[in-house]
């Protein structure tokens, strides 16, 4: 694995976030007057291979987009952050991906309409296998169909590539993806949905827990919990998404389970500071200066 810049191939969505922010979310049938509304890039693939470029690595998303405004525009997006786009072809007969996001109350709700995320097909991905083949650390999602990433962990698995699967949105997952992922992100909310097998499954899992911070297996067979950074909180979407991406870098160059999730937990809480998705987005040098300066205080 390279050191300092690894190869990290994103397989997973491209959405376009529409974005409301209100006081508070309306009840059933009530409408409410929102505070402010945007379009801004995301996507839990787009988000983070952008998080994990901004970080250093050498980053190549593989997904799909329709051929609409908003797929150009998210495409040149990714370009100018430095993500290598060769595996993002657009679809004719469908429109790109788009999440409504409501913000209100420091938290997010948001409904996904996967359009064109849908034609990430096992064949797709098969296509731009090359790309996988170089990779360092892939990682993929749940906004692209099942079978695909059932696809996708078993020829990491077969290959010996490394695989995180950021197991979001919440969907059943079939032994054979469990058995083949090298590891397993889910929040806590997402490991009591999937009703994960804890025991059979421990070594592959690291848990998000929020503020709390994030559990996982130590090589002595101990349940250790590293804990999360407390900062001023601005917008929690993407948090997740930066703590994958980030995860995947310091894995990539080598680092140890521990300090690989401090790093993580250091780029989450620095992206929560800013408002969107990807607006938070660290890069190295912040998470290295935001760690050092932690340490220093403590």
């Amino acid at each position: 694995m390279s050191k300092s810049n690894p190869i990290i191939t994103v397989i997973g969505s491209i959405n376009m976030d529409m974005v409301t922010t209100t006081v508070r979310v309306p009840e059933q049938g009530e409408t409410v007057m929102g505070e402010c509304f945007r379009t801004m890039p995301g996507g839990k693939g787009a988000n983070q291979a952008v998080a994990a470029a901004r970080l250093g690595a050498e980053v190549h998303m593989i997904g799909r987009i329709g051929e609409d405004s908003f797929g150009k525009e998210l495409q040149s997006h990714l370009k100018k952050q430095n993500v290598n786009v060769d595996g993002v072809e657009p679809v004719t007969d469908n429109h790109t991906g788009v999440a409504t996001i409501l913000l209100s109350e420091r938290d997010n709700r948001i409904i996904v309409s996967a359009g064109a995320n849908d034609d990430v097909t096992p064949d797709y991905v098969k296509r731009h296998s090359a790309i996988i083949d170089r990779s360092d650390m892939v990682i993929v999602q749940l906004e692209i169909p099942i079978e695909t990433v059932e696809c996708v962990t078993g020829y990491c698995y077969e290959k010996g590539i490394p695989i995180i699967l950021n197991p979001a949105p919440a969907h059943p997952l079939p032994p054979a993806i469990l058995d083949a992922v090298t590891y397993l992100t889910p929040n806590e909310k997402e490991r009591d949905e999937l009703e994960i097998d804890r025991v059979t499954y421990k070594k592959k899992l690291i848990i998000t827990l929020g503020e709390k911070g994030v559990s996982y297996m130590t090589d002595e067979q101990v349940e250790e919990v590293i804990p999360g950074y407390k900062v001023e909180v601005v917008d929690t979407t993407g948090a997740g998404d930066t703590f994958n991406a980030a995860l995947a870098v310091a894995l990539g160059r080598q680092k140890k389970m521990k300090e690989a999730i401090q790093y993580a937990n250091a780029a989450a809480a620095l992206s929560v500071q800013q408002f969107g998705a990807q607006g938070g987005m660290p890069t190295d040098d912040e998470v290295r200066d935001f760690l050092e300066k932690r340490t220093h205080a403590e």
